[in-house]
């Protein structure tokens, strides 16, 4: 896999660059673009294009509305820079503003999945799109474990490159499939059978592995604890998960019970009216002094449900890893949308973290796989 920081100056200069990025981002109810996360991230590839006189031509997809428009993205991403919205993918309009591009300038087309053909990866389609350019770049992590047409069929058909992100994001995460000892990895999020395989890796992998979330309402189901009105997955998590001696699962709970009051308890204590909202503080102390010695951290899902206001323990462990990086020595990598949302909110500025990675089932697959769909197409 080459990266576009490997073609000479000279030979990007009145280049056409066609590059996938990922700014499907939510809308705030205004209709505008709230978190310019993402954005921010991709930008990085799209201003080294530009700066090097590429005609740079801007692909994605945005929501689950075909028919939604990608405008409020254009218009988000003019805070860092000039961008023009053709409301086109390869059409007359779209074709006709590629083809009267200067150097540097910016292009982003309409929302992919307008065209039908993207999501059954239309081998029609993806020739279009390249008709559009001379290079292809992907740098849409996020969504690089799907196979659309502009991930895995536009690269057969150009000359085709990793973008900065694509690049940092496969670097860091080799890193967390070999991390150096001692490690730990705390995962979240719900239905423990999709994340039922990532957790028995991990647990070959580090030193210690944490759940929480909804998840880990299994876990404590698992070893006989009750766990009240809580969302549990519909398949159990087998003994050998739950009683592996690296598996670390709360020692103390925040509940809420249906009248919306909330408590800690420890977990025998949990009641059938209770629901599990997060970990507790005693969780959180426990985990400390395996964070205060972990020379790798890789955290995918919040603590607690982060949507209903429980942050205050993610927060407490974001505090922890801070304290842990700033000592000098320990490499971080945090990935999912729920986990990066709630981290925002803690306070904790995203450079004192480590690598926050775009991808939240893309981070998980590459680490099961090692490689991912659009990654493959790359060559």
């Amino acid at each position: 896999m080459r990266c576009i920081d490997e073609i000479p100056v000279v030979e990007l200069k009145g280049k056409r660059v066609l590059i996938r990025s990922d700014f499907n981002v939510p809308l705030s109810a205004d209709g505008e673009v709230g978190d310019v996360f993402r954005l921010r991230r991709g930008w990085e590839t799209i201003q080294y294009l530009s700066l090097r006189g590429a005609r740079v031509i801007i692909i994605s997809h945005i929501g689950r509305d075909p028919e939604q428009s990608i405008e409020p993205v254009a218009r988000a991403l003019k805070r860092f820079g000039a961008v023009i919205h053709v409301p086109d993918i390869v059409g007359a309009a779209a074709k006709g503003a590629a083809g009267a591009m200067r150097d540097g300038e910016i292009l982003l087309l309409e929302n992919l999945r307008r065209d039908p053909r993207e999501k059954k990866n239309d081998e029609s389609f993806a020739r279009e799109l390249a008709s559009l350019a001379d290079i292809y770049v992907s740098d849409a992590f996020a969504v690089s474990h799907r196979e659309d047409a502009s991930l895995v069929g536009v690269p057969k058909f150009l000359p085709s490159y990793a973008g900065l992100l694509m690049r940092d994001e496969i670097s860091h995460l080799k890193e967390a499939l070999n991390p150096p000892q001692p490690s730990i990895a705390i995962i979240g999020g719900s239905k423990f059978e999709t994340k039922d395989p990532i957790i028995r890796l991990f647990l070959e992998k580090y030193a210690h592995v944490c759940v929480v979330g909804a998840i880990s309402s299994d876990c404590l189901r698992g070893n006989g604890f009750p766990v009240g009105r809580s969302k549990v997955s519909e398949h159990a998590p087998a003994k050998d998960v739950c009683g592996n001696i690296h598996l670390l699962t709360p020692i103390d709970v925040t509940v809420e019970r249906s009248d919306k009051q909330v408590s800690v308890k420890k977990p025998q204590d949990v009641l059938p009216d209770d629901k599990i909202v997060d970990i507790g503080p005693d969780t959180v102390a426990a985990l400390a002094p395996f964070i205060a010695e972990a020379k790798f951290i890789t955290w995918n899902g919040p603590t607690g449900i982060f949507e209903e206001g429980f942050i205050s323990n993610t927060s407490a462990i974001a505090v922890l890893i801070a304290k842990r990086i700033e000592k000098g020595g320990a490499h971080c990598v945090i990935g999912g949308g729920d986990t990066i949302a709630a981290l925002q909110e803690s306070g904790v500025p995203e450079e004192k973290l480590g690598f926050f990675s775009t991808g939240g089932g893309a981070m998980l697959e590459f680490l099961l796989r090692g490689t991912l769909p659009a990654i493959e197409a790359l060559g």
